[in-house]
């Protein structure tokens, strides 16, 4: 079963009401909850502190601006909860591609920060061991290698969902994974009588265990 997203918070029903209606208040609300998981997704994706910030910022204008498209509802418990997320997330995965694709089609590499950078946004949890490593490896892989990696280990997309985000094949998905986590586990080797390079590591927050296609 593909996992959800760590970063699937609950957001009741009420709330979405009161930003739909204009509640500059809920909307700040919705702001502060999903501000750290949406710039983590961009600065894995992206390895740039600087561009991640950017792509906070272009998503949260767009759910803005467009908080009143979500018609997702509330689950059986009153609750609009992973629901929401998802459609933020989706916002959030387009602007990041769309820096993607700009680079590639300006032959623009941008250099990846330091994990020390990222501190102040994305704090190392107390399995710190782990979610460097993990970190300093994905840091050593090609960036569209490294965004299929977290957006299907870390995010739960489907090699399907990550095609047609990307504008691909499900077989390209497949060989970047493939590619991918056989460069990742070569990265890991040399830690694995500390750290089971197969177990759930934790990097910037989300729980993120490599699972097999």
């Amino acid at each position: 079963m593909t996992p959800t997203s760590a970063f699937a918070i609950d957001v009741p029903e009420s709330l979405l009401a009161r930003a739909r209606a204009g509640e500059a208040a809920a909307f700040e609300q919705i702001y502060r909850w999903f501000e750290r998981p949406v710039f983590t997704l961009a600065v894995r994706m992206l390895g740039a502190r600087e561009e991640a910030a950017d792509v906070l910022q272009d998503t949260m204008l767009k759910v803005l601006n467009r908080i009143g498209e979500f018609r997702g509802g509330p689950r059986a418990d009153g609750s609009g909860a992973s629901l929401f997320w998802a459609w933020l997330r989706q916002i959030a995965v387009n602007e990041a591609l769309m820096r993607l694709r700009s680079r590639r089609s300006h032959g623009a590499e941008v250099a990846l920060d330091d994990e020390h950078e990222l501190a102040d946004h994305a704090p190392l949890p107390a399995a710190a061991a782990d979610a460097a490593l993990l970190q300093r490896a994905l840091a050593q892989l090609p960036e569209v290698t490294r965004s299929v990696l977290w957006l299907y280990h870390a995010e739960g997309y489907t090699h399907e969902e990550i095609a047609a985000l990307m504008q691909r094949t499900t077989s390209f998905s497949k060989s970047q994974l493939a590619r991918g986590g056989r460069r990742l586990r070569s990265l890991l080797e040399p830690t694995n009588t500390q750290h089971d390079a197969t177990r759930p590591a934790t990097a910037g927050g989300a729980a993120w265990e490599i699972r097999h296609a």
